[in-house]
């Protein structure tokens, strides 16, 4: 291969300080033809006219059931009286086959014993009901802690 030296090479070494971009420019070139071919065979798709329609949620929420026991061991399905933990048992498993399952929030007054509120909880568990949960009042002055 010769070197011509042009004439703002260095006289003391004899090298080109230039650098030949040709084959960088046909490497380029050649890697351009090749993405141009294959772009359109990878994004090629059949144009197909989409039908317009407005999709809602079909996300039912499950109905709460507010169980409350009273200080003597009064049982209340959503404020109405339960007449016996059997009673109570039979409308639970009714409603323990629903999808999705509703949750069962138990209301306890402070002076109940706990036995009373205990037969709810096992009659919850007898039926299946998945979610159970306490509903308490916050002391005073702890609303915004």
């Amino acid at each position: 291969m010769a070197i011509h030296l042009p004439a703002d090479a260095d006289d003391d070494t004899g090298l080109v300080a230039t650098i030949n971009t040709t084959p960088l420019v046909d490497v380029m070139l050649v890697l351009l033809i090749i993405f141009m071919i294959t772009v359109p065979v990878v994004v090629h798709s059949v144009t197909v006219a989409l039908p317009r329609e407005v999709d809602q949620p079909t996300r039912v929420k499950p109905d709460t059931i507010i169980v409350a026991v009273d200080r003597n061991g009064g049982i209340y399905w959503n404020d109405a009286p339960v007449a016996d933990a059997d009673a109570l048992l039979t409308q639970l498993e009714r409603w323990a086959v629903e999808t999705p399952q509703p949750e069962v929030q138990i209301r306890g007054d402070r002076e109940a014993r706990y036995e009373f509120v205990g037969r709810v909880v096992a009659a919850c568990q007898r039926a299946g009901i998945a979610k159970v949960a306490f509903i308490t009042e916050p002391e005073p002055g702890s609303a915004g802690r």
